[in-house]
């Protein structure tokens, strides 16, 4: 009887988890996955981590090579930081479940809350490399019980406990009376108490078994993620003021272990909203624990929608929103890394306002997006972008922004979805530095380069010459309207390029 239950128990705790379902959120706003392209040794990676819902849970991982010649990929789970970062478990092995020779698949359980990396050890004709992806893991959400599933379960606890109703009444009433005897009086009276008895309990332990499932419930909404709260004033002197609050969550976020991601402890992009036509990418200095603070430059008087990034010391990241209303400011000029640009609206109503893929720039150059015939939800893809002189001819005189070719947002027209991307792709940069520091295999890095991003071991960023294009891989998580900032920098001038894409939904796997 006691396996019986313990099996009962099982097979509900399962279709529980099954269940289970996130809500967007994470480090990217309403963007979970992970889109990461780097070099393990000889071997250039196109690398897409789909995080799993709940904690424990199954990553979905896949790999393609842009490099032919590999016989295996292992890949491990393993902790980012930390004593357990230094004792990796058994490998898996990722398959090729198609005949294209250079497309991988794999799946690794993630034992716990926390930054973790993906560690993939490829071994072929030209040699072994090894390259790590780092990976957020948290579990998002819960979502109530399908109304159909609710009702189907509901009937069969029903004829559930109306048939042990009815056995246990069968058996008072008729269990010692010989075939085809008539029960007596007596006998159907002993098996009426029976039945209430049993009704009565079985009432009991459903009431008691909701109790208990509403506290489990209670108790594990404690670990869901809850992002960093942030709140925007504006203070004398045309001073920003962002107060990070922490709304509860693991014991261990801190509001005052933030790490340099390209050189500044907070990337801001602030945005007119819901129009999207003017952005701002600042980067506010902390004025105390979770405390920012930014000189504006000149704002016009709108609504704008904030999105923060930042970076623990354990390498996991979180993108932080707020709003706040400003009014016309007459503010300093931008300087160092800070740069604006602006657009016409977005079309909310007829579709993406601007069709072309070509973006007019104010000081004669064009940004052109190498955009695909057709865009659809959950599919990688490489966005490539051209930066051309007035002559229309590659820019020649192409510098890196924040140690990158270029930066790029991604923000649904309802704000619902913000991504962060570099040419490596959506992890941090400082994350990736971290996940690169540990595979032994890889050189030290040079002293006269080692802060620079780009001669980072595996990192897929080596510049033959400072070229003029410049791709961001990314998937877009779900269908709708977008719109996507670019920005790169020529000369001592920081381009911001504006792009709308309506995207379609995810392409069904035949």
């Amino acid at each position: 009887m006691m396996i019986r239950i313990r099996s009962s128990v099982h097979t509900l705790l399962v279709c529980v988890c099954l269940a289970i379902s996130a809500l967007p959120a994470r480090a990217h706003v309403g963007s979970p996955d992970v889109y990461v392209e780097g070099n393990a040794g000889a071997y250039k990676l196109s690398v897409v981590v789909r995080p799993p819902l709940v904690i424990p849970g199954v990553a979905d991982i896949e790999l393609r090579s842009q490099t032919p010649g590999i016989d295996r990929i292992e890949i491990t789970p393993i902790p980012l930081t930390g004593e357990a970062s230094k004792y990796p478990p058994v490998p898996d092995f990722m398959q090729r479940p198609f005949a294209d020779p250079q497309y991988f698949t794999g799946h690794l359980w993630i034992m716990a809350t926390g930054s973790w990396q993906i560690r993939f050890t490829v071994h072929g004709s030209q040699g072994s490399g090894v390259f790590s992806a780092p990976v957020p893991a948290t579990a998002i959400a819960t979502r109530a019980m399908q109304p159909g599933l609710g009702i189907m379960l509901a009937f069969l606890g029903i004829l559930l406990v109306a048939g042990l109703v009815s056995i246990v009444g069968a058996a008072a009433r008729e269990a010692q009376l010989a075939p085809g005897a008539e029960a007596p009086p007596r006998g159907r009276r002993r098996a009426f108490v029976a039945m209430t008895i049993t009704f009565v309990l079985l009432i009991g332990a459903v009431v008691f078994g909701n109790r208990w499932w509403e506290a489990e419930a209670a108790d594990y909404s404690r670990y869901i993620y809850k992002p960093l709260e942030m709140q925007a004033q504006l203070q004398p002197g045309n001073v920003l003021d962002l107060k990070l609050s922490d709304p509860g969550w693991l014991k261990q976020r801190k509001l005052d272990d933030f790490i340099p991601d390209h050189d500044h402890l907070m990337h801001l992009y602030m945005l007119r909203w819901p129009a999207m036509d003017i952005v701002f990418h600042l980067h506010p200095q902390p004025a105390g624990t979770g405390d920012f603070r930014l000189a504006l430059p000149s704002v016009p008087a709108a609504e704008y929608r904030l999105y923060a990034d930042v970076v623990h010391e354990n390498g996991f990241p979180e993108t932080i929103v707020s709003s706040v209303r400003l009014p016309d400011i007459s503010g300093r000029a931008l300087a160092g890394d800070d740069a604006e640009g602006t657009s016409t609206a977005l079309n909310q109503k007829d579709g993406p306002a601007q069709t072309s893929t070509n973006y007019k720039l104010p000081d004669g150059y064009t940004m052109v997006w190498k955009r695909p015939e057709t865009l659809a939800a959950k599919t990688p893809y490489d966005f490539t972008f051209v930066l051309l002189d007035p002559e229309g001819q590659p820019a020649s005189d192409m510098s890196l922004y924040m140690g990158m070719p270029g930066h790029a947002a991604f923000v649904k027209e309802d704000g619902s979805v913000f991504a962060h991307v570099h040419p490596s792709g959506t992890a941090s940069m400082a994350a990736l530095m971290i996940a690169q520091a540990q595979n032994h295999q890889t050189p030290e890095p040079d002293p006269a380069t080692q802060n620079d991003p780009m001669q980072m071991p595996g990192m897929n960023m080596s510049r033959p010459g400072l070229l003029s294009t410049v791709s961001f891989p990314y998937g877009f998580p779900g269908g709708g309207i977008y719109r996507i900032i670019v920005q790169m920098k020529h000369g001592s001038i920081i381009e911001t390029g504006f792009f709308d894409a309506e995207v379609g939904p995810a392409k069904q796997i035949q």
